[in-house]
């Protein structure tokens, strides 16, 4: 288990940003960190190192990481690369590792002298009702709105020097990214494991004794799973999010590490919502909470709208039109939504209310029907498709896919093995006659389910 400092962290992000700007790079400029999954545990760990100094160090010159999942087909990460148009790609371990390396005899230089707080925060992509995956774009940000970004999460998240944090996902991923950095930037340490794994992962729990970490409800259920069980808590704070948690898998959570120790958060690629201690959802079970420090929330037609600090703002790259759409000025503020349902109660505490369509969350990942529907109905054979979830108790739900048409199940599911991230594959394709629609004739994908017997 690699051990990551603060001080190695600065460090390391100081070189990282003196060699961009020997490379040429200016503020607004984007460099995509995109490396290949590594194989080997310690390499997976030094990957890991390196991301972050490399993202600090982006960011500390005014330049913005586009983080690519390396779950991604190879097709998916052309896809992009071309669209977000980096000026350079760092796509292996190797070139990560030289980026945030104390010395080069290539090029020596001084390091540069970091900012208080990263002057952005990293571009992830998302998908949506169109199924072209957009990099949601925050620009570089003022001194004083980093600060603002930044010193927010970490007072709210009571982050110090005192602190450990275990990184449970992948950090080209939002969420544990962003807690490692809460965690150096209070000046703790975090510690890489290179990848999930429960055995691992519940070892360095005894042995290291992490008081934060930041997981999805399938890392927790995989914990809980393995013969033996866990070691007493460690956790002063273990805050979940990325989708629903089972209310059996919420319930052993805080038996273990204690409901005044349990946080969950409701947010996404685009911005924060809310926040809930557990101590509070055991009197408003399956609420996500209140209203983030700075934020307000709103239900309009049933759809969640918040309304941020200046900091908070986004645009969709290169895509003024779903910009427009997805922000609304009422009362002089500006307020944007990602398209939940949901309800407020009279204390202002949220509940997620019914399904999206458009959205499956499977394992922590978003998963956008009309992407993978596309896919599918470009393969012969296919005439119609519909992509919609299924509860599942380990992952909260799984992808399936409904196909009206004469088609070789065998060969379809090879070519979306072979295009598409492992996360987006239906775990089950169904054949059917024909597909329930509306009157205007858009699919109804909450119906699929309950007509395959499967709800």
């Amino acid at each position: 288990m690699l051990r990551l400092t603060a001080l190695e962290a600065r460090q390391g992000a100081s070189w990282a940003a003196a060699r961009l700007l020997q490379m040429g790079v200016t503020p607004g400029d984007r460099v995509a960190i995109a490396p290949h999954n590594e194989k080997d545990i310690d390499q997976a760990q030094r990957q890991q190192s390196s991301i972050i100094m490399s993202v600090w160090g982006a960011l500390s010159v005014g330049v913005i990481p586009v983080m690519v999942n390396p779950d991604l087909s190879e097709r998916e990460r052309d896809y992009i690369l071309g669209d977000c148009a980096p000026s350079i790609v760092f796509d292996t371990t190797a070139s990560l590792v030289a980026l945030s390396s104390s010395f080069q005899e290539s090029c020596p230089l001084p390091p540069y002298p970091l900012p208080p707080y990263p002057l952005g925060r990293p571009m992830h992509y998302t998908s949506g009702t169109t199924g072209k995956p957009k990099g949601v774009w925050s620009g570089v940000l003022t001194s004083k709105a980093a600060a603002g970004l930044w010193a927010t999460e970490i007072a709210m998240w009571d982050c110090s020097s005192r602190d450990t944090s275990l990184v449970h996902g992948p950090l080209t991923h939002s969420g544990p990214l962003r807690f490692a950095f809460y965690t150096l930037l209070a000046g703790g340490d975090v510690l890489l494991p290179g990848w999930f794994d429960a055995e691992l992962h519940a070892a360095a729990t005894a042995e290291h004794r992490p008081s934060i970490a930041f997981v999805v409800p399938s890392h927790m259920q995989r914990l809980f799973e393995r013969p033996g069980g866990l070691a007493e808590s460690p956790y002063r704070m273990l805050v979940h999010a990325g989708s629903a948690c089972p209310p059996v898998v919420k319930e052993a959570i805080h038996e273990w590490a204690g409901p005044e120790n349990v946080w969950e958060f409701y947010g996404s690629t685009e911005g924060q919502f809310t926040s809930m201690p557990g101590t509070q959802w055991a009197l408003r079970p399956g609420s996500v909470g209140r209203a983030r420090p700075e934020r307000e929330l709103r239900i309009i037609d049933g759809t969640i709208w918040c309304a941020p600090p200046e900091y908070g703002y986004f645009e969709y790259w290169g895509d003024p039109e779903k910009t427009t759409a997805a922000w609304r000025v009422i009362d002089g503020k500006r307020w944007f939504t990602a398209g939940d349902l949901g309800r407020l109660d009279d204390e202002g505490y949220l509940y997620i209310e019914g399904r999206r369509e458009d959205l499956i969350i499977t394992g922590g990942m978003n998963v956008y029907p009309a992407e993978l529907e596309g896919e599918i109905l470009a393969f012969d054979g296919v005439h119609d498709v519909a992509v919609f979830g299924v509860p599942d108790e380990r992952w909260g739900q799984k992808v399936c896919a409904a196909v009206v048409g004469n088609v070789d199940l065998n060969a379809l599911t090879n070519r979306l093995r072979r295009d598409l991230a492992g996360y987006k594959q239906p775990k089950e394709i169904f054949e059917v006659e024909q597909l329930p629609r509306t009157a205007s004739g858009k699919i109804q994908r909450l119906k699929v389910a309950g007509l395959l017997g499967l709800e």
